[in-house]
């Protein structure tokens, strides 16, 4: 039987740019079936969810749920639930946790100030602090949204939690279901696709000696995809592993073309172009949806900026 995610394999459609974009990502456990919208089909309150969702909308912040991987009774009392919150912008990125009983004080978080990068608000609150464990590795396996996610996605999870893997979560959704098993590291926000367990050990490497692994990557959430592709681009094209040295300080164009303006830590400048166009031929975006043409992002051109043109 044909998916969604054969289909891109076989076209094979690149990975970079089709990340999901948070800034900030807000998750909270929560155990049990999820459903299409879980924040608001689950046996989270679906009042909290939806608030959780209005209060998010616009500050740069995403809610998700995750739970442990292994088999998921349907059991709706939940006393202690982790929570988590990273901020993935470099030069600012950090990821904190706590645990809470009483999930509406989450409905309490200064919202923009966590977009912005500000973290006092969750310590405040929920009596949050830094994370010190392993990086979290949340795959995305929510069969209610795409099958190929359950299908997928749960093998990988728990794969991953039986060899050992701390930090391994499942997650409800980050985009993108195509492409499945999908993949979000924290604390620096970076997305892959397609991806095995051998390959997320190196990934998570990479993350606790803070590098970041190219292969499989869709991009950081950080950005906007135009600038998640350009920002591989420039990897690619300079070798830059460090995860925490690469901006996007920049982007102009109208149209399907746009010029991204990256900055390294140590001052170079790189302008990108990146052309948004369509995926051919068409294909299923998700298990059992009408066939579409999703956007994908090209990069045409990688210029390092010389100091005069970037002072001009």
């Amino acid at each position: 039987m044909s998916t969604c995610t054969s289909a891109s394999r076989h076209l094979d459609e690149p990975l970079a740019g089709t990340a999901a974009t948070a800034r900030t990502w807000l998750l909270l456990e929560q155990p049990g079936p999820w459903g299409v919208q879980a924040l608001t089909s689950s046996h989270l309150d679906p009042l909290l969810g939806d608030a959780l969702e209005a209060a998010a909308e616009g500050t740069g912040v995403r809610v998700a749920l995750i739970r442990r991987p292994g088999r998921h009774a349907d059991c709706r009392e939940v006393r202690e639930r982790q929570v988590y919150v990273a901020h993935t912008v470099p030069g600012n990125v950090w990821l904190h946790s706590a645990t809470t009983s009483t999930p509406e004080r989450l409905l309490d978080l200064d919202f923009t100030a966590l977009g912005k990068g500000e973290h006092g608000t969750f310590e405040a609150v929920l009596d949050g602090g830094p994370h010190t464990g392993a990086p979290l590795a949340l795959v995305c396996t929510n069969g209610k949204r795409d099958r190929c996610c359950a299908l997928l996605g749960r093998p990988l999870a728990a794969e991953l939690a039986a060899s050992g893997v701390q930090g391994t979560w499942e997650v409800t959704h980050l985009g993108g279901h195509r492409f499945s098993p999908t993949l979000l590291v924290l604390p620096f926000g970076y997305v892959y696709g397609r991806a095995e367990a051998h390959h997320v050990k190196e990934v998570l490497q990479g993350v606790r000696e803070g590098r970041v692994v190219i292969e499989g990557c869709r991009g950081s959430s950080a950005w906007e995809r135009p600038g998640q592709a350009a920002e591989l681009a420039v990897r690619t094209a300079t070798g830059e592993e460090a995860a925490d040295v690469l901006t996007v300080v920049g982007t102009s164009g109208t149209g399907p073309s746009r010029e991204v303006t990256v900055a390294h830590l140590d001052g170079r400048l790189w302008n990108v172009t990146v052309v948004q166009g369509t995926a051919r031929p068409p294909r299923p975006e998700s298990c059992g949806s009408p066939l579409g043409a999703p956007a994908r992002m090209d990069v045409v051109a990688v210029r390092e900026l010389s100091p005069a043109a970037s002072a001009g």
